[in-house]
């Protein structure tokens, strides 16, 4: 068995080590997807790498070789053994109908994994990210000479609701405090949770607080160093999408708690391996925390102050939503949000002004009927 190769990164930039070493990890997850794909397609892998961000690229990549598995197992149109095998010729055979079957097919389809057997459901939006895929993919192959045919105008029309068809999640104020309370006191923790809290509470307590305050993505907050704080200055630095760099300035309440965070809960740096000396968030194996065990951790607390399940607690975004809600029902600009979250257009920022669930709620409180009509009487005719 061939040893796995020790990588020495020698990084002469100013990100940090681990930046570039989650760049790289996404960078090698793709070019293995690549070798599995058809050669042929080499010219549009380097379309890739040059016009779309990394974790696009992955999808892409992915969509691409379970499109191309879906041609040898699922249809007529290649009798070969890999995606590898496939030629321009079999994708000249494909019509736009073809790629709507695959679409349709992609709503529910299953896979049988020994004893078990997988269902797999794609909402209208991943349905809508494979369309995407696929015409990025045969626009590519047509200027490119490879299809005689631009099939993409054949593609059936996905409709994906609007944003503000979708119920946006968010934790009320209430709801904020009973989470809080939970990871400060240990209440309603199972006696198992309680255990483990007992080493962590001021770590979850800090991740917490950063996500509700500055609405960071959970990949922001998982690559968070030591060395991205700044407390003198009060701000700390992290890496956005594309790479870029923002300064973010630190209020009391984080500054207080990441710092009682380092200096009374976790690991001293000269305890940890190399890699992770100087990772903020550490796991209690002294390793950085994954985004999973981050997830999970969020959706413990989330449930608690939803007084709900454990398994219908809210995720990271969930948060990141509940910052920006709560930033712009506090008067906030809509502009000075959408630089906080860092939202490439205002639009999107424009969800959460729109977000009408405390209204809504306040309306109806005061629309009583029978019996409890007179005391919403009274409480509408206080001057």
């Amino acid at each position: 068995m061939t040893k796995k190769k020790t990588i020495i990164l020698h990084n002469q930039s100013r990100k940090p080590d681990n930046i570039i070493k989650k760049e790289l990890e996404i960078r090698a997850l793709c070019e293995s997807l690549e070798k599995e794909l058809p050669r042929f397609m080499s010219g549009f892998f380097a379309y890739l790498r040059g016009n779309v961000l990394p974790m696009t690229r992955l999808a892409y990549l992915r969509d691409i070789r379970f499109f191309c598995n879906y041609l040898i197992t699922e249809t007529d149109i290649a009798s070969v053994e890999s995606p590898q095998d496939l030629r321009e010729t079999h994708f000249d055979r494909i019509e736009g109908t073809d790629i709507n079957i695959f679409l349709d097919f992609c709503r529910n389809y299953k896979v049988d994994k020994g004893k078990s057997t997988h269902v797999y459901e794609n909402d209208q939006r991943s349905l809508s990210r494979k369309k995407s895929s696929l015409s990025v993919l045969f626009k590519y192959l047509y200027r490119g000479g490879f299809v005689s045919r631009n099939i993409t105008d054949a593609f059936d029309p996905i409709r994906v609701p609007k944003p503000g068809e979708r119920q946006i999640k968010v934790l009320m104020d209430d709801e904020v405090m009973k989470m809080l309370d939970a990871v400060v006191t240990g209440e309603k923790l199972t006696n198992k949770e309680k255990e483990y809290w007992k080493k962590t509470k001021l770590r979850d307590k800090a991740i917490l607080l950063l996500f509700l305050t500055y609405g960071l993505r959970i990949s922001e907050l998982q690559q968070l160093n030591i060395s991205s704080f700044n407390f003198n200055r009060g701000e700390f630095l992290i890496y956005r999408k594309r790479g870029k760099e923002s300064i973010m300035p630190l209020n009391n309440t984080a500054k207080k708690s990441v710092m009682e965070y380092i200096e009374a809960e976790r690991a001293e740096s000269d305890s940890l391996e190399s890699e992770h000396r100087d990772a903020l968030f550490l796991s209690l194996q002294k390793r950085r925390m994954t985004e999973r065990q981050i997830r999970e951790l969020v959706k413990k607390y989330t449930s608690i102050g939803l007084e709900t399940a454990r398994s219908a607690g809210y995720s990271p975004h969930k948060l990141r939503a509940t910052a920006a809600t709560s930033l712009i029902g506090r008067g906030n600009s809509i502009y000075d949000v959408q630089a906080l979250l860092d939202h490439e257009n205002v639009t999107t920022t424009q969800l959460y002004a729109d977000h009408k669930r405390n209204a809504r709620r306040d309306l109806i409180k005061n629309f009583e009927w029978g019996d409890d009509m007179k005391d919403s009487g009274k409480d509408n005719n206080k001057e």
